[in-house]
């Protein structure tokens, strides 16, 4: 036998030696994936068959540390308040969504998580707290979803508004807005928008304080009042500006939006405020 030949059948018997050690306390083939059915409570079930089945949207409620913030006071929500949240997502985005873009409107672009957080999440270097956040147009989370108030539709509207927010960066990010948005009225952008009233901000053209921060904000803040507003609502506060060129930079954001959503996703988005309307409506009766 050549020495060649001699090395090569030594190198053999050890890796077959390495492997049967190595077998013995850890079986090749074993999953390490944790594959046992969960235990699903009514509230479980009822979530996947609403979201996960139908558009592929998972609800969590169920604490995890990992999915908020550690830095922030946050608590779980109570079960009892999952249920009524979800419900709303329902009436008031999925379906009048899906009444005017079509059966696979949600489901080809939606957030494929949605956080449930019961508290407030109070900011540390502001006079503010945050209703939800969005994370790389595959998540948003909400908070304080234990106080709200079922019969009292501004408590409703609140995460409604948050949700039609986010939903609206969602959709900037498959579809991005006009350039020429940010370039009516960019000199008034300011970091400390929260150091002005949403009255203040109307006079100056931004329909929220919140929409004075920056571009995306003010796009965004559009489709979210004007989805969470009657269409006389929404015109009623505008008319309550009494500055007539900024009150005319609304009317254009306004316009804007309206082109946006019909060139790029053939929606009438006065068919979707009605139907949002309506929906928000039959939630407190």
């Amino acid at each position: 036998m050549n020495t060649k030949n001699y090395i090569r059948i030594i190198s053999a018997l050890a890796f077959l030696i390495f492997t049967m050690s190595c077998g013995d306390s850890d079986p090749v083939g074993e999953s390490q994936i944790d594959t046992s059915q969960p235990n699903l409570n009514d509230l479980d079930i009822w979530l996947r068959q609403n979201f996960i089945a139908p558009y592929n949207i998972d609800i969590q409620y169920k604490w995890n540390i990992n999915e908020t913030d550690i830095d922030r006071y946050l608590h779980p929500p109570f079960e009892s308040s999952v249920q009524p949240v979800a419900e709303a997502l329902l009436k008031t985005w999925i379906e009048p969504y899906t009444t005017l873009g079509g059966e696979n409107f949600i489901k080809e672009i939606a957030p494929r998580q949605f956080t449930l957080s019961g508290g407030f999440n109070f900011n540390p270097n502001s006079p503010t707290i945050t209703l939800g956040v969005a994370e790389a147009g595959s998540k948003i989370t909400l908070f304080n979803i234990d106080y709200l108030d079922f019969t009292d539709i501004n408590s409703v509207k609140q995460p409604l508004k948050t949700v039609q927010h986010e939903y609206g960066h969602i959709l900037n990010q498959t579809v991005p807005i006009d350039p020429i948005y940010g370039q009516i009225n960019p000199e008034n952008y300011n970091s400390n928008w929260f150091n002005r009233s949403d009255a203040e901000a109307r006079e100056l053209g931004y329909i929220t304080a919140y929409a004075s921060s920056q571009e995306g904000e003010d796009f965004v803040e559009m489709v979210s009042e004007m989805l969470t507003n009657s269409k006389a609502d929404f015109d009623a506060m505008v008319e309550s500006i009494s500055n007539e060129e900024s009150k005319a930079i609304i009317r254009l954001k306004e316009s804007l939006v309206v082109e946006y959503y019909r060139d790029h996703f053939g929606i009438d988005i006065y068919e979707l405020q009605a139907l949002t309307e309506q929906a928000t409506l039959e939630l407190i009766n």
